[in-house]
This record gives C-alpha cells, sequence and structure tokens, in this order.
C-alpha cells in the first residue's frame, strides 16, 4: 500500500510502502492528496481504516487489482474512505485528471470563506443584541488557529458555541471531538484523552487512540476543564506547547494536529489562586476568552428559541397542541431561567406531553403569569380566580411545598390555605 505513486511529473511525491512508515510522513508534513495502491485489497483491515478516519482531511484515490471489486467489504470502504478509485492497469490520463480535480476539491475547501462553506447555517440561535455581539466574535477567532475559553453558566451552550467556532473554522471539515472533564473518573480520564499502548495495564489488550488524538486533523472541546485533576492539566499544558502527546505506556511521541476548546463554569483565576488550577495552563488556554450570555440576558429570544424547541420535539407533544401563549411567553419573560437554555428545553418538553389546552399555558410550564409579582405582595386578601391559584402554586414551588413556610408568606393560616388548595385543585 502506497501513500503516493512513483512517476508523477509536476507533483511533489512521497512514496512510502506501508501505514506505519506513512503515519510517519504524515506527522511531519501535511499532503492534500494521497494515492492508495492496494493489490490485494488491504483496504478492507481495521488498521487501514483507521489510518484513513485518522487522516480524513486528505483527498485519497485508490488503485486496486479489478477482480477484487465483486468484494462487498471492499466495496464499502472505497465508498466511505476514498475520493475516487482506479482499476489495474491505470490509465494515466484519468488518473492525472483524478488527483487535479481532488487536488482543487482540497484547496477550494482550505480557502473557502467559513460562512461560505456553512450556507448560513449557525448553531447558536438567536436575534439579541447579545447573541449577535457573541456571534461577531466567533466569526473573528474562529480563523485563528489558537485555543479558546468559553466561559458562561451551566446550561447556556457553551458546547454550542464550541461546535460554532470549529464550524466556522477552516477545520470545519475535520473532527469536532467532545468531553465532559467532570463526567470521566479522574482513574479513567488520562487513558481516555491520551490513548494507551497494548499492555500499558491490565485489560489492555490492544492500542487505543486517545480524543486528542482522534481529532487530529479537526477540534477537540474540553467541557469543565476548572475539574481537570492536577497531573492531567501538566500533560495538557505539554500538549498545547509541544502539539505531541504521549500514550499511557507508551515511550513515542505522537504529534497531534488539533484546536483545543475549553469551557468552564467556574472561576479560573480563583481556582488557580486557590491552587487548584494551573496558572501557566489557564494563560495558555485564554489565549481567545469568550462569554456565553445566560438566558436572563437574552430574553427578547425566548419566542425564538420555544418556536425552535416546539418544533424540534413536535413528534412528542400531546396531539390538540398547536403552540405557545402569549400569557405563556409573558410568563417566561418574569422568571429568571437558572438553569438557562436547557431549563427551557426540559419545560417546553415536559409541557407539550403534558398541557391539555390547545396552547401551552403558564401552569403547563409551571410559570406563574406575570401579575403574580403583585399578588404576592399585596397577599390573597384582594386576589380571586386564575390569579389566585397562580399565587399559591408560585408559593409552594418556592417552598418545596412546605405548607407551613408557603401560609406564612401569603399571609393566611395553614387551614385557610388548605381550603384555597382544595378550592383550585392543587395537590400538595
Amino acid at each position: 500500500m502506497r501513500l503516493a505513486c512513483g512517476e508523477l511529473p509536476g507533483w511533489d511525491v512521497c512514496t512510502v510502502d506501508n501505514i506505519a512508515a506513512a503515519r510517519k510522513v504524515l506527522e511531519q508534513q501535511h499532503y492534500a492528496v494521497g494515492l492508495l495502491l492496494d493489490r490485494k485489497g488491504n483496504l478492507e483491515s481495521e488498521d487501514i481504516e483507521r489510518f484513513l478516519q485518522h487522516h480524513h482531511q486528505i483527498r485519497w484515490i485508490g488503485v486496486f487489482n479489478g477482480d477484487l471489486l465483486h468484494r462487498p467489504q471492499l466495496r464499502e470502504a472505497i465508498a466511505t474512505h476514498l475520493s475516487d478509485f482506479h482499476t489495474l492497469p491505470v490509465d494515466t490520463v484519468r488518473l492525472y485528471h483524478s488527483l487535479g480535480h481532488a487536488h482543487g476539491m482540497a484547496m477550494l475547501a482550505k480557502s473557502a470563506p467559513p460562512h461560505k462553506r456553512q450556507s448560513g447555517s449557525r448553531h447558536i440561535d438567536g436575534k439579541s443584541a447579545t447573541i449577535c455581539r457573541l456571534r461577531a466574535h466567533i466569526d473573528k477567532i474562529a480563523t485563528v488557529d489558537a485555543p479558546v475559553l468559553i466561559s458562561g453558566e451551566s446550561g447556556s451552550g457553551k458546547e454550542l458555541a464550541a461546535q460554532e467556532i470549529h464550524a466556522q473554522s477552516p477545520r470545519a471539515s475535520g473532527p469536532f471531538i467532545a468531553i465532559n472533564c467532570a463526567a470521566i473518573p479522574p482513574s479513567l480520564i488520562h487513558s481516555e484523552l491520551f490513548g494507551y499502548e497494548r499492555g500499558a495495564f491490565t485489560g489492555a489488550a490492544k492500542e487505543k487512540q486517545g480524543l486528542i488524538e482522534a481529532a487530529s486533523g479537526g477540534s477537540i472541546f474540553l467541557d469543565e476543564i476548572g475539574d481537570l485533576p492536577l497531573d492531567l492539566q501538566a500533560s495538557l499544558l505539554r500538549f498545547l506547547q509541544e502539539r505531541t502527546i504521549y500514550r499511557v505506556g507508551g515511550t513515542r511521541m505522537v504529534s497531534v494536529d488539533a484546536r483545543v476548546i475549553t469551557a468552564t463554569h467556574v472561576d479560573l483565576p480563583k481556582a488557580v489562586a486557590a491552587g487548584r488550577f494551573r496558572e501557566d495552563l489557564y494563560y495558555r488556554l485564554s489565549v481567545f476568552p469568550i462569554r456565553v450570555p445566560p438566558l436572563r440576558e437574552r430574553k427578547e429570544d425566548l419566542p425564538l428559541l420555544t418556536e425552535i424547541i416546539f418544533n424540534k420535539f413536535a413528534d412528542e407533544k400531546s396531539p390538540q397542541l398547536k403552540g405557545i401563549s402569549k400569557q405563556a411567553l409573558r410568563a417566561m419573560t418574569q422568571h429568571d431561567w437558572p438553569g438557562n437554555i436547557r431549563e427551557l428545553i426540559n419545560r417546553m418538553r415536559r409541557a407539550m406531553v403534558l398541557a391539555e389546552n390547545r396552547l401551552i399555558m403558564p401552569e403547563d410550564l409551571e410559570l406563574a403569569p406575570q401579575e403574580d409579582a403583585i399578588i404576592l405582595r399585596d397577599g390573597l386578601d384582594n386576589s380571586r380566580g386564575s390569579a389566585e391559584r397562580a399565587a399559591i402554586w408560585n408559593s409552594l414551588a418556592r417552598c418545596g411545598n412546605n405548607i407551613s413556610q408557603a401560609a406564612r408568606d401569603l399571609g393566611v393560616s395553614r387551614m385557610t390555605l388548605y381550603r384555597l388548595m382544595a378550592k383550585h385543585s392543587i395537590a400538595p
């Protein structure tokens, strides 16, 4: 199997005889086009498949013996990994045409502006001023191949911002690998990030590529970077400085070309001061710091976001449900959304399943209507009807269904509250 063939005038050709040699060459130099000479159908092997997946950004053209093409597994591998293929004996004119076409397409993919490649699609929805500023910031930093540190509250959409950075970058055609550093046990996170060699520990029957290595040619997103153990922080710092890694149990350096995007909901400067996070790593990661605004700072986006969520999960809704009421939208603007976008999605999905009317109402979202703020200040003496019911429900929700506390907040006795709950069919 060869990376390129020997006699191609006008081309910068590097010829190798096996996959191991090809890996070494590609660790040192980038090629836009690769030519695979495969006389035995080796393209079916797992090792070749892993190699092609790892170097997917290269436009591969294969050359095979014609009598091999009846093999289903080989045909599937050709369709999956190659831009074009030829059978022996090679038609030189057609081969030159294939190589030129592949090279031209590679150059177009490399030089095309990100917004042209994405055809206007975005990962971050919204028209508010804060979101427009965020997208404009992302468009600027996406083209610069440097680390990005995304800060923001839990559920605000930090991973969506990372996906947007990747999608608008020259690496858009490469992999986007996301990992939550807080979700992996400390004993496993080293091998998950950096991989391991065969025999590195009990149960390591064969070598495994780590997530950082798998992101080569693209971007790796490390969410909750503040929870990364200190010993792993040192290894990550080494990768950022040298662009190389060592697998667990390995002795050779592996070159990796991946952009690092990190995110955190904690205050990293405070973590640095407390000794929980390396100062040198913090400055390496925060070349381009950006902040994703919480939902309470972009409430003008709520109508658009609720429409998107409603359409996305339309298959789950109750049959009679047609949309969301104005009362519900007003109630949503009065809510602070501590869980941000994640909370909005959860409330909407729950309401779409449980709502009994044609439109989603505030109580379906477990939100009190807009008048609730006045009712809570004045007590229940001057409230009636649905406003009275909403005030009781909201007070119970705030108190965790503690009847005594809710009664004190509303200025009534426990017995009166029980009577009003029965009147409005509110269960404790």
